[in-house]
């Protein structure tokens, strides 16, 4: 079972040392964790695991190592399934408030509270809802989710009146995870690495000069006086490229939050963002449907668009290779007599900063994935995780 733990642990991406495995044998041969699954759990996470950003990938090998051992509060996957009441509207920040308010007045016993809960694991044998004894939803219980009771245990489900003490079954630290795709909210804190301040404007001196009033303070003798200074502007230009259609289509919400993230952010010089179909040949279309004729020539876009301009391209390179190679047409527009590769050799050759962002990038030189591969020579390729934008964004902001 350890040795399963040890490969599991491994697979799930955790890198554990032979050094940190042994001081795992030897908490278990001093019985640290207290002859509890609960306690091996806390024991082997704290040794085996060196950064937050790891927890998650722990829970998940955890759980698929150990779950089918029995425990006093061991939680079901049928029981998970009976909780999850995904279309239950949550309560306002005034419920809340208040909920938390009562809870924050009353005594609550909760050793008897866990000692009731890990009975009512044992005796429980279907769904409940609306109770008042056993572990569910909407009820006064205190077990379960979305119930009225002050205290208890939240197992699962949503947050409801946020007074649970306790909480089990749900994937606390999965949103620390640092190789998951990313959020509206994460794409714009990435996105603030994209800042080339400049002062070089035509415009009044509005912002307070600190060192300079600090300077010149000091020279008068003490006595005040307020140095102004031009505020700075960011003085980047965005040129965003999406793949849109076809193979991209189960990442068109997560195109869809970059795209917010990049216009949320309002603090670019100019943000353009043209899509394409699998490849860029001599048409960028406007808009994500790639309709025939609403689009525009790549070689107006090299004319008119600077090159000092930062290009992210985003797109899972997942094309046949005769997208890339051949010169005599593609599956959606003209191609203008040149191959895909050419016209990204051609991009590369006009824009100096271009990253290519990849949803689904295989590890290394995948020999099935032939065109993605030939991209990589072309362009840095980073896949679409948290580390990986941020390693684009640190890219394209080199001198």
């Amino acid at each position: 079972m350890f040795t399963t733990f040890f490969y599991t642990l491994k697979a799930k991406g955790l890198e554990v040392s032979l050094t940190e495995w042994i001081a795992l044998f030897n908490a278990l041969k001093q019985n640290l964790n207290n002859s509890s699954l609960t306690g091996f759990y806390y024991m082997a996470r704290a040794i085996l695991v060196k950064n937050e950003t790891d927890f998650d990938k722990f829970d998940m090998a955890f759980e698929e190592c150990f779950k089918g051992i029995k425990s006093e509060d061991a939680i079901t996957e049928r029981m998970l399934r009976w909780l999850d009441k995904s279309d239950i509207t949550e309560l306002t920040h005034e419920e809340e408030k208040y909920w938390l308010n009562q809870q924050e007045e009353l005594q609550i016993d909760k050793d008897d509270v866990e000692q009731k809960f890990k009975q009512r694991l044992k005796d429980q044998d279907s769904e409940h809802n609306g109770g008042s004894y056993w572990i569910g939803t909407m009820g006064k219980t205190s077990f379960g989710n979305m119930g009225g009771n002050i205290g208890g245990v939240r197992v699962g489900g949503t947050t409801g009146y946020q007074s649970a003490f306790s909480v089990v079954g749900a994937r606390k630290y999965k949103d620390f995870r640092n190789d998951k795709m990313l959020d509206n909210r994460q794409f714009q804190m990435a996105f603030r690495r994209l800042r080339q301040f400049s002062s070089k404007l035509d415009i009044p001196k509005t912002e307070l000069d600190i060192p300079g009033t600090i300077d010149e303070t000091c020279k008068n003798g003490g006595y005040l006086r307020i140095e102004m200074e031009k505020p700075r502007k960011n003085s980047v230009k965005l040129l965003l490229l999406m793949d849109s259609g076809g193979t991209m289509i189960p990442f068109t919400n997560l195109l869809n939050e970059l795209f917010q993230a990049i216009h949320k952010s309002n603090h670019y010089k100019d943000v353009k963002s043209y899509y394409f179909h699998n490849c860029i040949y001599s048409k960028l279309y406007k808009t994500p449907e790639c309709e025939n004729g609403d689009w525009i020539d790549t070689e107006w876009m090299f004319k008119n668009i600077d090159s000092d301009y930062k290009v992210i391209i985003v797109g899972d390179a997942a094309m046949a290779p005769e997208e890339l190679y051949s010169d005599t047409g593609n599956y959606r527009g003209p191609n203008g007599g040149l191959s895909g590769e050419q016209w990204l050799l051609l991009l590369k050759s006009h824009y100096k900063k271009i990253v290519w962002l990849n949803p689904k990038m295989a590890p290394g030189d995948a020999p099935w994935r032939e065109a993605e591969t030939r991209i990589k020579n072309i362009f840095p390729m980073y896949k679409l995780t948290i580390d990986g934008l941020n390693e684009a964004l640190t890219k394209l902001m080199q001198k």
